[in-house]
Formats: C-alpha cells, structure tokens, sequence
C-alpha cells in the first residue's frame, strides 16, 4: 500500500506532505553522477518494499532518482509552451516515450487531473490551482513511484489549494502513487497516513496525523501549530469543556463539540 506522508519540519519552516510535478525538472532530467568509487557494481533502486541506504556509494542514485518525481513552489512550466507540449518534453528527450506514445499519454494524464481541455492551451491562460496540477501531470508522465511537492500550494488561493490536494489524495489512493508533501498548512496532513515532525535535522515526532497533532503544547514549543480542529477543540478545553482532541476533520469536531453540550 502506497503511502501518503506528512513531513513537518520546525525552524527551517517546512512542512511537507507527498507529491512531485515539474516539466523538465525532473530528477531523470538530472545530471548524471559520478560512478561509485567502489569497484562493485552500482546497486539499482529498490524493489518495491525494499529499502536502500543512498548515501552509500554503491548505490546507484540515477536509478533512485528515476523513480521519483518533484513539484515545487513556483510551477516550472515553460511559457511559450502548450501545457500538452510541457507534459510531453521530458519523456520524449529522455527517450523514455515516442512522440506518439508520449501524446496519448498527456492525454490521459490531463484527464486524470480534469485538465484535459487545457491540452492546447498556454500556462499563461491558466489559474494557479491549474498550473500545479499540469506540473504534476508532467511528472507523472515520467511514470515515478513516487511524488514529492515542496511547499506547492504555498502561493495558492484556498481553491487552487483545494484542486492540487484533491488531485494528489486521488493518485495517491486510485493510483498507488508514494506523496510526499512538504507544507506551511497544518490542515493539508490531517488525511496523511503517517506525519514526521523534523526539528534541526532531527525526527521529533513520528506517527499518524492523530498521534502527532494531539501534542499541541509541543508543536506550539517548536513554532508550529496544529489543524484548526485541533487548536478549537484545545481552547475549548482549557475552558472547561470536555472534548477529544483527536477530532481531526470538521466533522468530528462539530460532533465532538455537540456531544459535550449536550451533556
């Protein structure tokens, strides 16, 4: 089972949570290393399930890094492009599709992100929810197993947020797709399946979403906050009322909060 992750970072302000998009900044893109000093051959990527050390020289980190794919802050389209054009260029360079095979797949991945429509567009014609997901259909057309968005949503309206988050929760679930997503939004890794609290470059906290965010006073000491359940459900607390404080979703906040007035 494929996951989605939550990784949040405290003092260097990152949170993170799964998926990666980029056109031509991809890791396959990537320049290539050095060969391993060792007269060993280069391992190749894990197998699914498997886990690998990269750091070690007999890795061979190009394998590792053709499995993965990146979408950052800004949207790395390229402008004179049509978005269909952004898609298609990676694959077709690296020679990892025809041109043929590498269209009928944008075709496909636009429609798996509900862009399909925007095909011969231009980025410049598109809002800024829309141009991350093309981002990650661009790197979804490298076929990695997994995605890591570094901050994406961070210069998103609440909608564009809304559409990118929606986009990766389904790879991630209907696909199997790994996401890895780095965030300043506490909210965004209420549905993750694990969350990493880093600290200086050290894992703090390590745990699903209702394990982590019900330590607020220690989030709140490393200047991070909670999911705004949680930080009402606290408050309310401190005031006397009985409420859990691992009512995560909207949901169960506002059922939590009935169930203790009714009381």
């Amino acid at each position: 089972m494929k996951k989605f992750l939550a990784l949040l970072l405290a003092l260097v302000m990152v949170f993170a949570l799964a998926a990666c998009g980029g056109t031509e900044t991809t890791p396959s893109d990537a320049p290539e290393s050095e060969a391993p000093a060792s007269d060993a051959p280069a391992s190749e990527a894990p197998e699914d399930g498997d886990s690998t050390v990269i750091t070690d020289p007999k890795v061979n980190i190009d394998a590792i890094r053709r499995q993965m794919g990146m979408v950052f802050q800004h949207f790395n389209l390229f402008p004179n492009m049509t978005i269909r054009k952004n898609i298609t260029l990676a694959p077709v360079r690296t020679k990892l599709m025809t041109q043929a095979e590498a269209d009928d797949t944008a075709t496909a991945l636009l429609r798996r992100v509900g862009l399909e429509e925007k095909a011969d567009a231009y980025p410049a014609q598109l809002s800024g929810g829309q141009k991350q997901r093309i981002a990650i259909a661009g790197v979804l057309a490298m076929e990695p197993e997994c995605i890591v968005l570094d901050e994406a949503t961070a210069m998103l309206d609440p909608v564009g947020r809304r559409e990118v988050l929606s986009a990766v929760h389904r790879l991630n679930r209907e696909k199997g797709i790994t996401v890895v997503l780095i965030t300043h939004h506490m909210n965004e890794a209420e549905d993750a399946d694990r969350v990493v609290v880093m600290d200086d470059g050290k894992v703090i906290m390590d745990g699903a979403p209702r394990q982590v965010f019900t330590q607020v006073e220690r989030l709140r000491s490393m200047g991070l906050t909670v999911p705004d359940t949680v930080d009402l459900l606290d408050r309310l607390r401190k005031d006397g009322l009985d409420v859990p404080l691992t009512a995560l979703t909207v949901e169960e906040c506002a059922d939590a909060i009935l169930a203790a007035v009714s009381k």
